[in-house]
This record gives structure tokens, sequence and C-alpha cells, in this order.
């Protein structure tokens, strides 16, 4: 028989169990402190994100898109309100029928035998009454499917395009920006969980076409792309904001969660120096010259000398920046229909490539102001000097022989002034030989060709100017008559406002403020000189003579009575592929007004024009009333000679008062008293006229435009 104390005493395998208990117990105790520090250390942050992310929503709010305003406040282009519908995918798939039960066991075959553990405990206590209930919540929802099926009838979209949105492994998704009031109402009827309907912002252009080189437009991200949507983008994009809330397990809001608006802040206003009512002098003649001469194209830009302000730009055909990828023209767009992807897109870049800036030209005989201007500078001419014209260049020897335009009834001897009046290439051949490659070559880096102007558009061409050194006889022959050298048009109105400003070339400026929401100046864009070219004796010289080119020359049709109009004429000859084709020609023609006080400076190009081609003809008129409507609207005050007195009292017109009458009763009215009339804006018939420009009782000639602006 064992003795008690033996048999209360633990044996050594007892002990050996106790040991590797307390081991076993010890290594579990390392092992939770072990975890929980990672947990806690390492993975506390992932961990805390992803929870937050769970219950929680971030919404982005844009901000809104800057407003750009002509030089008189007038809105150009604006962002108004509109709705968006949004998606977060994750809630549309708690919220939906398509929820499948999962067995947490499987759920979590990656976790912890810790959290196993617990699942399973949690399991046993609760039974299935959790799945159950899902179960019976579920047979009130709907499909995914039919999720999908809902939405897209009142997005009107396709089926399958929603469901692909609806379903995706993201976050948020954008359903579709700007929807209706309507479409609003009904999606916020049909209580989807996580569909949603967010304030946005659109960019809406209120005169359509009007301006849209200049202007560009934006994509639907409210990012700038081209004209001064892009380069002044920056200044004109906002700080958007955020809505971040606190959701439950099927994406509805908390009552008493963390939520929280970040307020966006509304980008900088630009005010444009184009002039509105000018603007549309030149979109309106542009489109007269267009369909007149059907021409490739048409270009028109007006700039202040003094200041290098363009005070309107327009180029037909243009597009519409509310649809910048759909054509105006109906024939267009069917062209377009059978076009592949990649050769639509080139279509569209050809479309929205300003002309004015980005294409260039041999400007002809509209650049011979600039070479004359140079010989006197250089004393290689002087106002009195005398050329004569044979009908050839014979300083020059050349494979094929450089003719005068009327070689077949040479202008014979003739003054310098005559010499711009006759545009005689044989002069001013003679003229430019004088002036050497050299001199010549540093004139025209000296005003600005062969160089970017510093105009606040994209994509600006730097034109194409011969090296000095690369010159031959022949080369500065031609290039004096305004072949052989390629130039923007914007480029040649700079150089030519040179000689209308003193000799000074400026920069051109197309933005002069920036303001605030309130019409506070955040920011003003100084005119800039870049350099003096002429002296100012020889830039009033040459306006004296480009006075004499339109009063007695080949430019009578640009005369203005009452203003002293100074231009030059150009038609050239079109180089397609490096050689110049029979028949195709550039027309064009430059104007400064008046030339004893320069105001403006106009230029207009037409490409590749159908019968007539000759500038006097189908360019110098429309310039001349361009210039005539301009200066009657900047108010400066015509000086009458005798003789133009006597002609204007015999076809005077009192303007009558057409305030408050509609535009179609307005337009009876004005045709009555053999006046013409423009809007701002193509409108219904019934729209009433707030005031009109020249006020009535004002003195008009006969077929003067009178300028309805609408209520």
């Amino acid at each position: 028989m064992r003795n008690s104390n033996e048999s209360s005493s633990p044996n050594l395998q007892n002990k050996r169990r106790i040991l590797v208990f307390l081991l076993f117990f010890f290594a579990v105790t390392l092992l939770l402190i072990g975890r929980l520090g990672y947990i806690q250390l390492i993975k506390g942050n992932e961990y805390k994100k992803g929870a937050y992310e769970q219950w929680s929503k971030d919404v982005v709010i844009n901000a809104k898109r800057g407003t750009i305003y002509d030089a008189k406040g007038k809105k150009l282009a604006v962002s108004v309100n509109a709705s968006t519908v949004v998606c977060f995918p994750v809630d549309v798939k708690k919220g939906s029928s398509d929820r499948t039960i999962v067995n947490r066991e499987d759920e979590d075959e990656d976790a912890g035998f810790i959290t196993k553990f617990f699942n399973k405990v949690n399991k046993k206590l609760t039974g299935n009454k959790e799945e159950e209930l899902l179960q019976s919540s579920l047979e009130n929802l709907k499909s995914l499917d039919e999720i999908a099926e809902t939405l897209a009838g009142i997005l009107e979209m396709e089926k399958e395009t929603v469901y692909k949105k609806i379903t995706q492994n993201s976050k948020y998704v954008e359903l579709k920006r700007y929807i209706t009031e309507e479409q609003a109402q009904k999606i916020r009827d049909a209580k989807i969980t996580g569909i949603s309907i967010i304030d946005d912002n659109k960019r809406v252009y209120p005169y359509g076409n009007f301006a849209s080189y200049m202007l560009g437009f934006t994509n639907s991200d409210q990012q700038g792309l081209y004209g001064v949507e892009a380069t002044f983008d920056k200044y004109l994009t906002g700080v958007p904001g955020r809505l971040v809330v606190n959701t439950d397990g099927v994406g509805r809001e908390l009552p008493y969660g963390y939520n929280e608006y970040f307020e966006p802040k509304d980008g900088y206003g630009i005010v444009l120096t184009i002039d509105e009512t000018i603007q549309h002098f030149a979109e309106k003649a542009a489109e007269e010259a267009l369909a007149n001469t059907q021409a490739k194209r048409v270009n028109i830009i007006l700039m202040e000398p003094e200041t290098g302000d363009i005070i309107a730009m327009a180029s037909k055909p243009d597009y519409d920046p509310n649809n910048p990828r759909e054509p105006i023209d109906e024939n267009i767009k069917k062209q377009w229909e059978s076009l592949s992807a990649e050769d639509l897109k080139k279509q569209w870049y050809d479309m929205w490539r300003n002309p004015i800036v980005n294409d260039i030209y041999e400007p002809g005989s509209t650049f011979k102001p600039l070479v004359v201007a140079i010989a006197l500078q250089e004393n290689k001419t002087q106002p009195n000097k005398t050329y004569y014209c044979d009908g050839y260049v014979r300083q020059v020897k050349s494979s094929k022989p450089i003719k005068c335009w009327r070689y077949y009834n040479p202008h014979g001897q003739q003054t310098l002034a005559q010499v711009l009046q006759n545009s005689c290439n044989d002069a001013m051949a003679e003229m430019g030989l004088d002036i050497g490659a050299e001199t010549f070559y540093k004139y025209l880096r000296a005003l600005g060709f062969g160089e970017k102007s510093g105009i606040d558009l994209n994509g600006e061409a730097l034109g194409i100017v011969n090296h000095f050194k690369y010159m031959q006889d022949v080369n500065i022959a031609t290039q004096s008559f305004g072949q052989g050298v390629s130039v923007t048009p914007l480029q040649l109105i700079t150089a030519i406002a040179s000689l209308a400003n003193d000799g000074e070339l400026m920069e051109p400026r197309i933005v002069k403020q920036l303001i605030d929401s309130e019409g506070n100046i955040v920011k003003n864009f100084d005119t800039v000189t870049r350099r003096t070219v002429f002296s100012k004796e020889v830039a009033d010289s040459v306006m004296e003579m480009m006075e004499t080119v339109v009063s007695v020359g080949g430019a009578k049709q640009a005369a203005v009575p009452g203003y002293r109009v100074g231009g030059k004429t150009g038609t050239a000859q079109k180089v397609i592929d490096g050689k110049y084709p029979e028949g195709v020609y550039i027309s064009s023609f430059i104007g400064v007004a008046p030339t004893d006080d320069p105001k403006i400076a106009c230029l207009m190009t037409v490409d590749e024009p159908q019968g007539t081609y000759y500038a006097s003809v189908i360019a110098a008129p429309i310039v001349g009333d361009m210039i005539e409507e301009t200066m009657k609207y900047m108010e400066i005050e015509p000086q009458y000679s005798e003789q133009e007195l006597g002609a204007i009292e015999k076809a005077t017109i009192e303007v009558p008062n057409v305030i408050g009458k509609t535009i179609k009763e307005a337009s009876e009215i004005l045709e009555r008293y053999g006046l013409q009339h423009n809007v701002t804006l193509d409108v219904e018939a019934d729209v009433v006229i707030k005031d009109q420009f020249p006020q009535p009782s004002t003195k008009v000639t006969k077929n003067s435009i009178v300028t309805l602006i609408l209520n």
C-alpha cells in the first residue's frame, strides 16, 4: 500500500504536462502580444485608413471655372450650375439582391487562428439569424441588372455601359455629367442605394461660334484645351472642394457621424482686349466674304497700334466651342461620318488650330510698306527719289524672268509714293538690292518675323525668314515684293502696326486683367514694347504714302468719307508643296486709320478665292466698311472735306428709334429707312431690344449698320 504523501505529490509525468502547458500558454501569450503589436504599431495606420474608407464617402465638388469677359465686361464664356450622377459601386452591390451569403470560415480563410476561433464562437451563439435576416431583406431589393436597366432608361445610356460602371472595382464612378433636372429628380425618386446626384459646373459659350479661335474650349473635366481657355487655364481653374460623410453598411448617411464640407474656390475671371461689338463686325465681314468668294478660308484681325491690343480676331469657317467635335457645316458633317477614328482626330485638330496664329503664308504686296520703311531708315531711298519700271527686274539673273505684275504696260518713271500706289515689283526689287541681304535680314528679325510674337495663344508659328548667308540676289529681289518669306497674319499686322505707332513694335496683347468673383482686379497684364524699329519720321512718311494708296492708288474702294485711311493690297500666288500653282492666290488687304493718329490696324486675308481674286475688289471694300463701322463705334469724329460733305448731305438718314421693338419689327423699320442692322446674338423674333447704336435721331449715311442690343 502506497504512502498518502506519495500519492498526493505530482509525479514526473504530471510535472512534464504542467511544464508543457505553461510553455504553450507562454508561447500563445507571446504570439498574441506580438500579433497585437504588429496590428497596432506596424499595420495600425493601414487598418485605420481601410476602416475609415469603409464607413465614409469622399465626393469631389468641382470649383466653378472663371468667367471670360470682353473688354467692356460682356460675358463670352461662363460656367453654369449643372447636375452630375455618380455611383459608389460597393454600396450599389451591398444594396442589391445580387449580394451573396458567404461562410465566415471561408471568408476568413487567410485570417489568423485566433480570429477563426472567435468567428466560430460567434456563429454558435447567434446561429444563422444574421444570414436569415439578410436573406429576407434581399427579397425586396432589385438585382444589379434591374438597377442598370432603370438607370439606362433615365440617363438615355446603353444598359451594358451602365452595368459595367456600377459593378466595376472602384470606390467612386461618374455615371453621367450634366443631366437635366427632370433626370435628376427621377433618379432621386428611384432611391437606388449607392447612386447620388451632386452639384457640378458646365462650361457654356453663350454666343456659340463667336470668337471661337480666341476663346478655345474645355474638356469634360473643365480643363482648357485651346485658346485662352488653355493658355490661362491655371488662372481660370479654381480649387475643387470635398464632401466627406460617414455612412452605415448600406451607404446611408449616419445622423451623428463625421461630416465635413470643404468649399471649392472659384477660378479667376479674365478680361480680354477684344470688344464684343467690333468682334461682331469682323465675324459678319468674314462670313460675307467667305460666302461671296467661295474661298477656302477668310481671316480678319484688328489691332490697336499703340498698345498691341487685339480688338477683334475672326476666321471662317470655324467651330462652336459648346460642341467642338462637330463641324457647323452640314456637308462636312456627312463627310466625317465615314472617317476612321484616326482620320477624325486629324480633322478635329485641323478645325481647332487658329490660322491667324498657327498658319504661315507669303504676304505678297502687303509686305511692301515695310520694305520702303527699311530703305528710308537706312538712307537707301528718299521720299523724292524716282524709280523706272520697264516691266522686268533686270538687276538679277534667274532661270525664269522676274517680272512686274504690269510687265505688259510698264509703270515707267515714278516717285517713291507712286511705287506703293502702283505696287511696282520692279522698283521694289531695286530697293531691296540697295538694302542688301544682311541689313534686310536684320530688320526682318527686328520686325518679329521668324520668332514668336509673345501672344498668349498656343501653337504660334515662327514663320520662315532666310538667313542672309543663304540669300542670293534673286532671293532679295523676290523677298522685296513679299515672295520667299513666310509669315503669320498676326506677325504681319504687328509689324505694320509698328509703322502706325511711331516705329515701336508692340507685343500683341489678348488679356488685360484677372479679376475675382467680386470684380476686384487681381492682376494687370501691362502692354509691352518689344523694340523701336523705325524713327517717328520714317513711320509718319510711310503712313502718308499708304494713305495715297487708298486716296489715289489701287485701293480706292477702302476709302471712308471723313477718315484718313491708309492701306496696301496684296494678291499673291499661294505656295503649295513648294510650288506656285497656276490660278491659286491669297488676296489680302492691310489698312490703318486714321493715318494722322492711328487707332486701328486691320488685316484681311482671303485664301483661294474663286472667280475674281484681286484684293482691291474682294478685300479692300470689306476692310473699308469695317474701318468705318469701328471708327463710328469708337466715337472718333470724322473730318469731312467739302466734297465729302456735299455727297453726305444727299445721302444722310436720321436713325429711327427701335428701342422696345422686337427683332422682327425693328428690322422692318430699319429696312424702310435704307439701313442695315446686326444683333449680338441669334434669337427668336419676340426678343425685345434694350438699346441701339447709333442712338435714335443720329444722322448716318445710307446703308449704315445699326447694332441692336438685346434685353
